[in-house]
């Protein structure tokens, strides 16, 4: 029998069925939990929206929508020369400034959608589709033209999927890497994976150690992440403006919400020099993977005392230690990252502009939309 896929589109975590969380088995990220961290703190040009696919009465899917107006951003990032920022700032005006993605603008890999087993995945993205359209048309009767749309991020692998006609003339367009850190099953202490870097990077090690002995990491709780609301979203802020490009900013709530929510599953780690907070790292856990989510620091001690690639090594040590199988750097900083021994995974999407004039340009115009990054590939381990 040749059955139909329907779907709804919820606007609240409230309105979710109770048996929601029995798909959101392959990523936290889709789960009523963290869909409520969003609901409750998400940056303010940003609208969400749930998705449910059901086979007559069965709910067989599940997906995250986010809708971007980058109208209501101050910044798009400061780092660029004058001239790049003014194109792409021109082109986001003009074209580009109302974004629909299906998935998740905030986090890197395929948070956008889960399927249940028995699903025929042709037809769940064919239903993923249909609601999507419905999406726009929700938000055009409320006088809003969604410019462009987007599903992103998949890997090599996940990208297959989309291969069928109905999708055929969206444009496939690859961004910078995820940077995946693989845990060996060998190692059981920091030490382990010390041992199994080359002298070139034992010294970076031992260098960047040496360097940060004067400052004292702390497990922060909710009441510290309260207590220092303030002074941990200016050491945020300082890393996300001076980003090369952003199409969002946290709230300052944001950790709050996030410790209260998910508690130990959510780690925040303080940085400090003299009882002064000087940086901060954010992890989540998700299953056998850790997921490195936002930090922010004072550049100048950062340079200084080495902070970031200090925060990196805590990271992997803290992962070990644990017994996580992965951590998921995400993007930026790829060739530090790479340092420490992440690796980069190709990353593709699929892309469309509401104007068809606009979409024949589209490869071009993208290159203002997601900077290029030059960078050269490390490799620490003997």
């Amino acid at each position: 029998m040749n059955t139909v896929y329907s779907f709804t589109i919820y606007n609240s975590t409230a309105q979710l069925p109770t048996n929601w969380d029995d798909l959101a088995v392959s990523t936290i990220f889709l789960s009523k939990k963290y869909l409520e961290v969003l609901e409750k703190s998400s940056p303010d040009n940003m609208t969400c929206h749930f998705i449910g696919i059901y086979d007559g009465t069965a709910l067989v899917g599940i997906a995250l929508s986010q809708f971007l107006n980058l109208n209501l951003l101050q910044s798009f990032g400061e780092r660029d020369t004058w001239v790049k920022t003014t194109i792409r700032n021109l082109i986001f005006g003009k074209f580009a400034s109302h974004v629909l993605v299906i998935g998740n603008n905030m986090l890197t890999g395929q948070n956008s959608f889960a399927f249940s087993n028995s699903v025929n995945p042709a037809k769940a993205l064919l239903t993923l589709r249909a609601a999507t359209t419905q999406l726009k048309k929700n938000f055009k009767s409320t006088g809003v033209t969604i410019h462009i749309t987007t599903y992103k991020d998949f890997n090599q692998e996940e990208i297959k999927g989309f291969d069928i006609p109905e999708f055929k003339k969206e444009y496939l367009f690859s961004t910078q890497p995820n940077m995946v850190f693989a845990i060996n099953e060998n190692w059981k202490s920091e030490q382990d994976y010390i041992d199994s870097l080359s002298k070139k990077y034992r010294d970076q090690y031992k260098r960047a150690r040496k360097k940060a002995v004067e400052i004292e990491k702390k497990k922060l709780h909710l009441d510290d992440i309260i207590a220092l609301e303030d002074t941990i979203y200016d050491l945020y802020l300082h890393v996300a403006t001076n980003a090369p490009f952003n199409t969002f900013f946290l709230p300052k709530n944001h950790f709050r919400i996030f410790k209260e929510i998910f508690k130990d599953k959510f780690l925040f780690y303080g940085y400090f020099i003299d009882g002064k907070l000087i940086g901060f790292n954010t992890l989540i856990k998700n299953g056998k993977v850790m997921d490195t989510y936002f930090l922010g620091y004072d550049d100048s001690i950062q340079r200084e005392k080495m902070l970031y690639l200090n925060m990196l090594y805590d990271m992997i040590a803290y992962s070990i230690n644990k017994n996580f199988k992965e951590i998921i750097f995400a993007r930026t900083a790829l060739e530090i990252k790479s340092s420490v021994g992440a690796k980069p995974i190709k990353m593709y999407g699929l892309m469309t502009h509401s104007s068809r004039l606009v979409n024949i340009f589209l490869p071009r115009i993208f290159k203002y939309l997601e900077p290029e990054t030059v960078w050269q590939q490390r490799n620490p381990f003997k």
